[in-house]
């Protein structure tokens, strides 16, 4: 056969870009579905049902689950975050300062605390303040400990945050404010931080989030049974009980507090998005 009776002949055709990730997204649903099928077929549900969906164990939760457990976790949490917020304030202004040692020193701080695990922080403010302050109390009792600990934990994320925010701002926006007579600092306060904050609000709520499961390691710090949170109230029942449901119940409690707060990070998300578009 000849070059010419070669070239001829119709080229072969492959599939398009539409049919392969058609071809591609079905496969995906059909790994997805094989797996939840053989999970389904494989799965004890009988010994499922009877370790972690007592109704009647459920039922001896309430209503303390939400009226002790739930509302310490939910104190815990806020004090946590207001104190993060203002020590991440003050932290993020001295690593935006321009005197070099407040830089450093909040350098130092923000890679120290980013690196420790939360446990370790409880663990410190629960034993090496008490020894470096013989005759110290932090104010509050444990509610102040977990505060501090949790301030501690998130201040060092929210600082990085909130200098983002503040950097977010256009330049311009503190050079009209200088214009008018403001101070650098009334600026900051009046100007600068308003449109920051604006910015940096679905990074800080989802901080919140993870404040809200890290108040877990309060037990590092010693409760009394009036101070438990949701995880301490959960294990305790489960101890007592030889059953797994106390802590399905309390993690399905949790649940009732992160996915609204997460539905609410991805709005505030969506409409910063179409705001700069």
């Amino acid at each position: 056969m000849t070059d010419t009776d070669t070239s001829l002949q119709p080229k072969k055709k492959g599939l398009t870009r539409r049919q392969k990730r058609t071809l591609s997204r079905g496969v995906q649903y059909a790994v997805f579905a094989a797996a939840v099928i053989a999970f389904a077929v494989t799965a004890d549900w009988g010994r499922l049902q009877n370790q972690f969906a007592q109704a009647d164990i459920a039922e001896q939760m309430f209503p303390d689950v939400i009226t002790l457990a739930l509302k310490n976790t939910v104190l815990y949490t806020l004090s946590g975050f207001v104190v993060g917020l203002v020590l991440g304030m003050v932290i993020a202004l001295m690593r935006l300062s321009s005197v070099g040692p407040y830089r450093w020193l909040a350098g130092v701080y923000i890679e120290i605390f980013r690196g420790l695990p939360a446990l370790l922080i409880f663990i410190f403010v629960g034993v090496a303040v008490p020894l470096a302050f013989p005759g110290t109390e932090i104010p509050g009792g444990t509610y102040g400990k977990v505060a501090l600990a949790l301030g501690l934990v998130s201040a060092a994320y929210m600082a990085e945050t909130i200098r983002a925010g503040i950097q977010a701002v256009p330049k311009g926006q503190m050079e009209a404010a200088r214009s008018l007579g403001f101070s650098p600092a009334k600026a900051m306060i009046s100007i600068i931080i308003p449109q920051a904050f604006r910015i940096i609000l679905p990074p800080l709520t989802n901080e919140l989030v993870l404040l809200f499961k890290d108040s877990s390691l309060v037990l590092f710090l010693g409760v009394t049974l009036e101070e438990r949170e949701l995880s301490k109230f959960g294990r305790d029942l489960a101890s007592t009980t030889a059953n797994s449901t106390p802590i399905l119940v309390a993690g399905l409690c949790y649940l009732l507090v992160t996915i609204p707060l997460s539905l609410v990070v991805r709005r505030m998300e969506t409409k910063a998005q179409e705001a700069i578009r």
